[in-house]
């Protein structure tokens, strides 16, 4: 098929003078192995992330908005778009708002892969990438829209689904700082509003400290959803107002890629927080300071904060409980 007939739509999208995209001008298309796929994300109005395959000259390509399945138990939409030039595997880049699919692509992942089946209804391969590896489908339900299924057993045969709800543990009201206090850590107490963050695909839903489901600020949750990508979390803390502006304030983190964190202990669970490096306009990973509580106390009394809360370095998540293990004190 001549190339014109394949990317006529792709340039008809894209002006070369504006966009980094490649835009080849019309001719012969490349001819390779059909075996190179790609899957980049990309920050766009909403987050996605773009699976192509090489064939017949061009990148066959779907737009998946909450990332290939790891897990054959949940399908994926799957939009099909325009088919892309070879040279699109290797993008990445800043297209420039305003400009057809604006915003941030970078690759995700990349690799070779082998067909089983290919109809205009019905696509099977063998990805063999770095992130993605094993045996998928791809069928089309209608229109433009697909879904992608994962036919091998789950990537990580032990990750469990993220709960629906989680009970927020709480701290015991105490009058003093804990006289062991090398065995603590002490964070600000922000007089917020409790709201736990549950996040996979690049979406967001939130609960308050009792379970129920409850929204957030308007565009907090896809941007914190697009800050941690594919990995799906939940997060606890607080909403609360900070140099005159809304911010979420994380200081836990309860599940993790598939995995729950509950038993371990809260210097784990913070140190693995402080690994993802939230902090963003709307967002931002608390402080917490291991051992000296003073400290943390003066400095809350000196920012008008109503005080401290200690946390036991070896202490679990209790979901529900106010077990002695946090303390709230007052500055």
């Amino acid at each position: 098929m001549a190339d014109h007939d394949r990317l006529t739509e792709y340039r008809g999208k894209r002006d070369a003078r504006k966009t980094p995209e490649p835009v080849p001008a019309s001719g012969p298309v490349p001819q390779g192995d059909d075996d190179t796929f790609v899957i980049q994300e990309h920050h766009a109005r909403s987050l996605h992330w773009d699976l192509r395959l090489e064939r017949d000259g061009v990148l066959v390509s779907w737009a998946v908005p909450k990332g290939i399945p790891a897990d054959p138990k949940t399908n994926h939409l799957a939009v099909h778009t325009e088919d892309h030039p070879l040279e699109y595997a290797t993008f990445e880049g800043e297209i420039p708002r305003g400009e057809y699919g604006g915003g941030t692509m970078t690759i995700w992942d990349r690799g070779t892969y082998e067909t089983e089946k290919w109809s205009d209804r019905e696509v099977m391969i063998v990805l063999s990438g770095s992130r993605v590896t094993g045996k998928y489908v791809l069928f089309k339900t209608g229109g433009k829209n697909w879904m992608i299924h994962r036919m091998d057993p789950p990537a990580d045969p032990d990750a469990e689904p993220l709960p629906d709800r989680v009970l927020a543990m709480e701290p015991e009201e105490k009058q003093r700082l804990p006289r062991d206090q090398a065995r603590y850590a002490f964070e600000f107490a922000w007089d917020g509003r409790r709201l736990l963050a549950f996040v996979e695909g690049g979406r967001t839903r939130f609960t308050d400290g009792e379970g129920r489901k409850v929204g957030g600020p308007a565009g907090l949750g896809a941007r914190l959803g697009a800050s941690l990508g594919v990995r799906p979390a939940v997060l606890d803390g607080e909403l609360a107002t900070v140099d005159g502006r809304e911010v979420y304030l994380i200081f836990d983190l309860l599940h993790l890629d598939g995995h729950p964190l509950f038993e371990e202990p809260y210097e784990e669970r913070r140190s693995r927080l402080d690994d993802l490096d939230l902090n963003g306009p709307r967002w931002q990973t608390s402080p917490w300071f291991p051992g000296d509580g003073g400290a943390v106390r003066d400095a809350a009394r000196e920012q008008g904060l109503p005080g401290v809360v200690a946390k036991r370095l070896d202490s679990p998540y209790e979901p529900g409980e106010r077990p002695g293990t946090w303390r709230f004190v007052a500055s």
